[in-house]
């Protein structure tokens, strides 16, 4: 497959968009949707693909609702999706601290953090949303962080000068996810939701072009099983493990998204990857993914280098005059809060300019020391306590005592499958919630903003808007025995046999590391025009390699953890040289998204809005074939694109 001469289709459009006032756009929305009576949900059935934020939140929802809902994972339970690693927060515009935080304020910092890259209406619904999202969880019980009067507390986050970030220690993700858990599993004990865990989606059915079902594996005993339903939901996350070293978990993967694509779904803004700045520095090529420090430190954490070239001293003795808090001296408005993408970028200068700390040279310091003089260090434990405990039980280094080390790392990715305004895929009745599409975030997504998208799609807009599709559709049951089901069905079989047969020499992993190592140098934190075009090289040439020559121990019907690989890694393979071909065709600076090419003299990044205005969807055209690239316009009318400034 080349991807070298890719064409330009029709515009894509969406449709379910409303028009109007944007601040009545979403309730005017839910009005005009058709409605599946009670009586009548009872007989459709719903496939829900992952069980995190938004999975296990549309699930329990639509459960509740009276659907037949059959709920997938391939974790050994719920509770393990990587929803649960999220640490810092949940943005909200509650405005409890009075600070001039707004719906409308949160919808404005949003978009702008995005850099203009995001649509309006997706996020202003967003932002809506955001405050019924806190009744929600707290009517769950989620164990949100109090203030002294009793009322929840609010800490800030990179991107914006108001306190709206709802927390739980550093374990935000993790109680979210424990209240969307007992929300799914009372659907489970009530029998309206049907959980099956060690599974993994391999295939979509596609019937007469719509989506009608599943092929899954059961990973413990290799049996391959085809589940049929009135519409599916993909909720699997996001894609960063292209990387091969990320913050997220070692499962995450992209072959759910990805076997949509093939089936015709759009994927928008493949090149879109968020590089997190406060992540634990490499130390070594035994890792096998990096662990995040939540970005909450950065609220009373300093971020500093020495000023000089090649000082090696303790970062205790360095005299304060010595130091260069960069971040604070580049950008004074928002300091050490500025977006991450702002935050990775001067990191990576500061090292660059050979000042980096630590063994390798690659890290800064984010330093506690003035915090912990001027409110105590119990205070800073009641914050922070378990955050710090993770840091010295990684590194073996008191952030108590020395500064905590930290360097840039892949995190979230904002590109993912195009979906109009009400989460439908270009495949009718295939809808995707949370990081697995692209709506909401733009080429950056602002700090406690994931945790916010996933519960705002599960729990309150999908539930509405799939129920229009399934009013207004007429769905026969589908056969088992579909040309369309066999077909899927031998479409697994077919993939899993050639693996197996291939009996090389090279581990998965080794292809894994490598691929990993191309996407970071090429298509990492910046990225060039020769260097992407040496990655478009690369990239065919190792996964022709790897369908020659990778090793997969072991047959299709056991618990195979090499075949489990080999299949995610096949789709990374291809996956990877997409979002070199849209970072290599968007020849602009937005966000994440840092061409070198494209930078103002002071080294931030450099839109161009009159050419690249818009979501890039990408078609899939078939094996061998170069893709289809589908502008859908961004408008704006509410927050006109500037050039971004926190300084």
């Amino acid at each position: 497959m080349s991807y070298s001469d890719f064409s330009v289709g029709a515009p894509v459009v969406d449709k379910a968009a409303p028009d109007g006032p944007i601040e009545t756009r979403w309730e005017r929305r839910k009005f005009g949707v058709k409605l599946v009576n009670p009586a009548n949900k009872r007989k459709v059935k719903i496939i829900v693909v992952g069980t995190g934020l938004a999975g296990g939140a549309a699930a329990a929802t639509l459960g509740e609702a009276g659907y037949q809902v059959t709920s997938f994972c391939y974790q050994d339970s719920p509770r393990r999706a990587h929803s649960i690693a999220a640490q810092g927060g949940i943005n909200a515009a509650k405005n409890y601290r009075n600070d001039g935080d707004s719906v409308y304020r949160l919808f404005y910092d949003t978009v702008k953090g995005g850099d203009f890259r995001a649509r309006e209406s997706n996020v202003h619904r967003l932002a809506e949303i955001s405050r019924q999202i806190i009744d929600q969880c707290v009517a769950q019980g989620v164990p949100f962080a109090r203030e002294y009067g009793g009322l929840l507390d609010t800490r800030s986050f990179g991107g914006v000068q108001v306190s709206r970030t709802f927390y739980a220690r550093g374990q935000t993700g993790q109680q979210l996810l424990l209240g969307a858990y007992q929300a799914l599993e009372r659907q489970v004990n009530a029998g309206t939701v049907t959980m099956y865990p060690r599974h993994e989606m391999l295939e979509l059915v596609v019937v007469e072009g719509r989506a009608r079902g599943v092929v899954v594996r059961d990973m413990v005993t290799g049996e391959i099983e085809t589940h049929l339903a009135d519409a599916v939901v993909l909720a699997t996350g996001g894609y960063g493990n292209v990387f091969y070293l990320s913050t997220n978990a070692k499962g995450c993967n992209v072959t759910a998204a990805w076997r949509a694509h093939r089936k015709g779904a759009l994927f928008a803004n493949p090149c879109f990857t968020q590089i997190h700045p406060t992540c634990i520095p490499v130390s070594g090529d035994h890792q096998s993914k990096l662990t995040l420090m939540s970005e909450s430190l950065r609220n009373d954490g300093r971020v500093w280098v020495p000023k000089q070239i090649g000082d090696t001293r303790s970062p205790k003795e360095i005299p304060h005059e010595e130091r260069d808090y960069f971040l604070e001296r580049k950008y004074p408005s928002f300091g050490n809060l500025v977006p991450r993408d702002i935050a990775s970028r001067a990191a990576k200068e500061v090292c660059d300019e050979k000042r980096g700390v630590g063994p390798s040279g690659l890290g800064v310091y984010l330093d506690f020391d003035d915090a912990i003089q001027r409110l105590g260090r119990k205070a800073v434990e009641a914050k922070y306590g378990n955050l710090f405990e993770m840091y010295e039980r990684i590194t073996g280094e008191n952030p108590y005592e020395v500064p905590m080390r930290i360097f840039p790392a892949v995190h979230y990715t904002m590109g993912g499958l195009w979906v109009d305004y009400d989460l439908q895929s270009t495949i009718p009745g295939l809808y995707v919630a949370g990081e697995a599409n692209f709506s909401d975030h733009g080429a950056n997504r602002l700090g406690a903003s994931a945790l916010m998208q996933g519960l705002s799609d599960g729990y309150f807009v999908l539930p509405v808007t799939i129920g229009d599709y399934l009013a207004s559709n007429k769905l026969p049951e589908v056969a088992p025995d579909a040309p369309e089901v066999v077909e899927a069905e031998k479409a697994v079989q077919d993939r899993i046999e050639t693996l197996l047969s291939i009996n090389g020499t090279r581990t998965v992993d080794s292809f894994h590391r490598e691929l990993g190592h191309i996407m970071w140098d090429y298509c990492g934190m910046e990225r060039t025009e020769d260097g992407l075009r040496k990655a478009l090289e690369l990239i065919p040439e190792l996964r022709r390699e790897f369908w020659n020559n990778v090793k997969i121990p072991g047959t299709g019907a056991e618990l195979n953890q090499s075949l489990e690989k080999a299949g995610r890694v096949a789709d990374f393979l291809e996956l990877g040289e997409l979002m070199c071909l849209d970072a290599l065709h968007r020849r602009e600076s937005c966000g994440g998204h840092f061409r070198g090419e494209s930078q103002t003299e002071d080294g931030e990044a450099q839109r161009d809005d009159e050419n690249f205005s818009y979501a890039a969807a990408w078609e899939y055209t078939g094996r061998g074939s170069a893709p289809v690239l589908h502008k859908e316009e961004l408008l704006f009318e509410y927050v006109h694109p500037t050039q971004r400034s926190y300084k």
